[in-house]
Order: structure tokens, then sequence, then C-alpha cells
């Protein structure tokens, strides 16, 4: 990729071993109910999940998510993709944060087929998303349009509606990297790539104990800025929509696809088929 950001602009201003603000607490509190200690949201999960609950959701429905956030990160100055992942790594496990596995978001890009567009008119995109943290689902986004939450065989659905949607296969782009468990926070390292060239990194940050987004939005900041420095993002645009309202898988996949999107622009890739 191209040049970065500096490297000095990496530095976050935190001590190391200790989110800044956190006063050296081993966990984190929840304007919702009591402090969790370390790894326990995980077994909880992993309990949940067992019991045909938690992170499925069967028959396209959605249990209530964890409040996050989906940003990119520059490539610092002078490094590569991936060794600038390698360096916000570092940065977690100073802090204290544990690797918990690994995951994967992947999007394909379908446009409508030509035979069914207006003339002189562009076809409406749609985006097919899966996320390894919902194994049993597809979310399916439209452009400035709704979530559709299905089962994991909706692909096959789309291959019988190829006379609809056709699908711009140059175009897939995905993330995938490794977990992190600090106190109440999952993160989410991730190298996007698209074909066999790493073209970013993003980064999801989740606040475990809350579904509400707008009641945890401060501490997910605060955090993020321990490891992130100057490159915090501001808060989501999916967060301005929630008000008091819970948040939703599908509000992690609007932001992932928003992300998807602003780094296709950057690296200058068209949509087949789309003027």
């Amino acid at each position: 990729m191209g040049g970065g950001t500096g490297i000095d602009s990496w530095n976050g201003g935190a001590a190391p071993g200790r989110a800044p603000g956190m006063g050296g607490r081993t966990r984190a509190g929840s304007r919702r109910g009591q402090p969790r200690a370390h790894g326990e949201n995980l077994r909880m999960e992993d309990a949940e999940q067992s019991r045909g609950r938690g992170r499925r959701c069967p028959g396209g429905s959605v249990t209530p998510g964890r409040c996050r956030s989906v940003s990119q990160v520059p490539v610092a100055e002078g490094k590569s993709v991936q060794q600038t992942v390698e360096l916000l790594a570092r940065r977690l496990e100073a802090l204290g944060a544990d690797k918990q596995g690994t995951f994967g978001v992947d999007c394909e890009t379908y446009h409508t087929a030509a035979t069914l567009g207006t003339q002189g008119q562009t076809g409406k995109l749609m985006y097919v998303m899966h996320n390894s943290e919902y194994p049993l689902s597809c979310f399916a986004l439209f452009e400035n349009g709704p979530c559709l939450v299905a089962d994991a065989n909706f692909d096959t659905l789309m291959v019988k509606l190829k006379g609809f949607f056709q699908n711009a296969k140059a175009n897939k782009i995905e993330s995938r990297g490794t977990r992190y468990q600090y106190c109440d926070f999952l993160v989410k390292l991730g190298t996007v790539t698209m074909g066999p060239s790493a073209r970013g990194i993003s980064v999801e940050v989740e606040y475990c104990p809350c579904v509400i987004a707008n009641d945890c939005w401060n501490l997910l900041m605060e955090f993020m800025q321990s490891f992130m420095g100057s490159h915090t993002p501001g808060i989501p645009s999916v967060f301005g929509s929630k008000h008091d309202s819970t948040y939703s898988p599908g509000d992690t996949m609007v932001q992932y696809m928003e992300l998807f999107n602003k780094i296709r622009k950057q690296q200058q890739v068209p949509v087949a088929g789309i003027r």
C-alpha cells in the first residue's frame, strides 16, 4: 500500500500494561450489571451456543448483540499491513490481552441483472456477508437499505436467483485475523484482503456486558485510545440511529460493509457491471 501516517502518530500515551483511565483495574464495570471476571464472557457465550442460543441465528432471527465498533486503521509509515497488525497486537498484549482464537468476515457483491435494470440507470447493489461469530447465519445488505438475516443456505438461494442478481466475483473482500480478550472487551484485529492482496486493516472492539450502544460508547472510545492512539475512530453512524434501542448483529455487519466499501474506493477497484 501507499505511504502511511507516520509511526509517531501511533503513540497512544498509555503506560504499558494498563489502559488509560482504567486505573489499573483488572476488570471493567458495566452500567447494566456487575463486573465480570476475565474470560467469563467467552465461557458464558460458549455455554449459550451449546444450548442453541447466543451466537446462533436460526430462522433468520438474531438475539441482541453486544455493542461494537468496527473501523479501519491506516498502515504505519514504513511498515507493511502485516507489520502494522503485529504492532497493534503487541500493544494489546502489553495491556494484558490474551489471544482467543481467530475470526473471519467476508462479503460478496451482487448487482441486479442487466435485463432488469432500466436503460441508462445503474443496477442496485446487494452485499451477501458471513461472520464466523454467527456460523449458522448469512447477512444480506442493500445499499442504503435494510439488513436481512437468513439461514446459512441463503447462498444456495442466490445461485437460483442468478437471473435477477449477478455475482461480481472479482470484488469479494474479507477480513481475517486474531481475537483478543481484555477484561470485558473483545478485540478483533483483521487483515482485509481482495484476492491474494492485503488491502487494509480492520479493528473491531466489542464491550461484552452492554447491548445499548449509547450507554457504552465513551468507555469503548477510552479503551480504543489505549492501543490505537490518534487513530481511534469517531462514533459509528449506526450508533447515532440506535438512540436507546438494542444493538443487533446486523449493526456490526453494516459497519463492516461500510469499511469494505471504503477500502474498495481507496484501491479504486471498480464494481463489475456498475458504472
